[in-house]
């Protein structure tokens, strides 16, 4: 993470930027608890680092997480950007561990297809995906076999999707404090790494003797 030409030491960024995509904190909650730690730093300044850095730290989690595949809980929340309700399309492995997520402005068969190939091409192809009623996910699902002659099985079972929905509930609660996202981007970003921070959470690349933080610290190098 190259922070040169900043006025700020890398660690009082990475502090910074941690707190937002951990905590359930508005930008200006976040400048008062760095304040209180002895620095002075506007909120819009620290909403510039989570946009400039969390790019970088998604880019590093999907180097060092590790890849699953066999059976897929998938699912979409609803985020509502500038007014305007887009969709966040997310998997979960069996066990809990996340596979992948993608913001899209719209709910159908082209933005659940977008999400499919990223998930596979992050990960391993799954034996088994379990949706709910959705027509665009099971559309989606079919045209990835036919394109690429796989065999991927389509399951419907509510209950089985209560891992996912529950899931999302931490993603939820982490942007509830906010003024909303002004912006189609900004919101992708924000929430890429608020995912980042949620996967650590989960231990998806914390090795035994390494905090989560520090975990996180390693992602930007």
């Amino acid at each position: 993470m190259n922070t040169k030409g900043h006025c700020y030491p890398k660690y009082i960024i990475l502090q910074a930027v941690y707190f937002k995509l951990r905590f359930t904190l508005s930008y200006r909650d976040v400048e008062e608890i760095m304040k209180i730690i002895g620095v002075l730093v506007d909120h819009a300044t620290i909403q510039r680092w989570v946009y400039k850095f969390t790019p970088l730290l998604e880019s590093e989690m999907k180097k060092r997480k590790g890849r699953v595949a066999a059976s897929w809980r998938l699912d979409e929340n609803y985020i509502k950007v500038k007014g305007i309700w887009c969709y966040l399309y997310r998997a979960v492995y069996k066990f809990g561990n996340t596979v992948d997520f993608l913001l899209t402005r719209k709910r159908q068969r082209m933005s659940a297809q977008s999400f499919l190939i990223k998930a596979i091409g992050s990960n391993y192809q799954p034996r088994l995906i379990n949706i709910d009623k959705s027509g665009s996910n099971t559309a989606a699902i079919k045209v990835y076999n036919s394109r690429s002659f796989s065999k991927i099985k389509i399951r419907q079972c509510k209950y089985l999707s209560n891992i996912v929905k529950q899931d999302h509930r931490f993603i939820k609660l982490r942007i509830q404090n906010g003024l909303g996202f002004k912006s189609f981007e900004s919101a992708r970003r924000t929430l890429n790494g608020i995912e980042v921070v949620h996967m650590l959470r989960k231990n998806q690349m914390v090795r035994p003797g390494i905090t989560m933080f520090k975990s996180y610290c390693k992602l930007a190098g």
